[in-house]
């Protein structure tokens, strides 16, 4: 009896040893797979930069610099400019997020201070589940139901009322870039509205507490200490909606009335990047057309990547480096 036992403290430290060396095999396995999967991802993104920058090098070539500031668009005499396409991408996402801003924050202040347990639970779910609604069917809401209502009563009172204005002239067509503006200002709530109360819920209820302490009202805590200790990262949840304002497609494509004008009237049609690219890539023909369609979506990519990087850093740096801004 005494000998087995005497076998078994024997053989232990090499079981142990045995052990050890698989278990630092299976980490140095699961760090590189794990290294494998980063770098494909960025791989994949450094490879869709180069496809678009090769396709789009006829363009680049023949237009230079100049094909930014270029107004022109006519695949007939291959003439092609993207400043129309910027100037309604501008437009309808500043629009969009002069309508959302004050909206969302709003929200989430309500969500995050103010709403009963019930309330803020039913109501975050329906904020999150519209984001993961399809931007086509916001596209076809906006087109059935939206834009009738921007022709009549919106276009007509902004028209009657605000028309000695430049915004508020022209034809009244319903589609164009105040229906383009409103539709995206409807799919980014979500987004910045989740964000922006996940951020105010990180400020620290110490502070808070201090204020009330102090014999400040609710209103006065909220104003004086929780915005601004989350003003960096609310910031970032607006940029964040920004993004995807830019990049959006379908929904604008479907209510904006896709037609390359520059005018001052949110009235008049117009179209943004990606909806250009969206709605005549299909039909384009000939190197050129094709090219100047690829500049188009490798100028929006390098926009938007700009701005959800910085949205994203904003956001980072409001939460200490939790992953809590990120959750939409």
């Amino acid at each position: 009896m005494l000998g087995h036992v005497k076998d078994s403290s024997a053989k232990r430290p090499a079981l142990l040893a045995r052990l050890k060396g698989r278990g630092r095999r299976g980490e140095v396995v699961f760090i590189a797979l794990s290294a494998l999967a980063a770098l494909t991802l960025v791989a994949l993104v450094l490879l869709m930069v180069y496809e678009l920058t090769v396709t789009a090098l006829p363009s680049l070539q023949r237009f230079g610099a100049g094909f930014i500031g270029a107004t022109t668009w006519d695949p007939v005499n291959e003439q092609f400019g993207a400043l129309t396409a910027i100037y309604g991408t501008l437009v309808t996402s500043f629009l969009a997020m002069v309508i959302a801003v004050p909206l969302s924050v709003g929200a989430a202040v309500f969500l995050a201070e103010l709403a009963p347990h019930g309330v803020r639970d039913a109501a975050s779910f329906l904020i999150e589940l519209l984001a993961a609604v399809p931007s086509v069917i916001y596209g076809l809401w906006g087109l059935f139901v939206l834009v009738p209502l921007v022709k009549h009563p919106l276009e007509a009172f902004l028209g009657d009322y605000l028309g000695f204005l430049p915004l508020f002239q022209g034809p009244r067509f319903g589609v164009g870039m105040l229906a383009g503006g409103i539709i995206l200002a409807i799919m980014v709530l979500p987004i910045v509205t989740a964000t922006a109360r996940d951020i105010i819920r990180m400020v620290p209820d110490s502070q808070k507490e201090a204020m009330l302490a102090l014999g400040a009202t609710r209103w006065e805590t909220i104003w004086k200490v929780v915005l601004p200790y989350a003003r960096s990262g609310i910031t970032g949840a607006i940029i964040l909606g920004l993004g995807r304002a830019l990049g959006e497609t379908m929904a604008v494509t479907m209510v904006i009335g896709n037609a390359p004008i520059i005018s001052a009237s949110l009235f008049s049609p117009a179209h943004t990047m990606a909806s250009q690219v969206a709605s005549e890539f299909a039909e384009a023909t000939g190197r050129l057309y094709i090219s100047s369609l690829i500049e188009i979506g490798l100028l929006l990519l390098g926009i938007t990547l700009v701005v959800n990087v910085l949205a994203r850093l904003l956001v980072w740096k409001s939460t200490g480096g939790s992953r809590t801004g990120e959750a939409v």
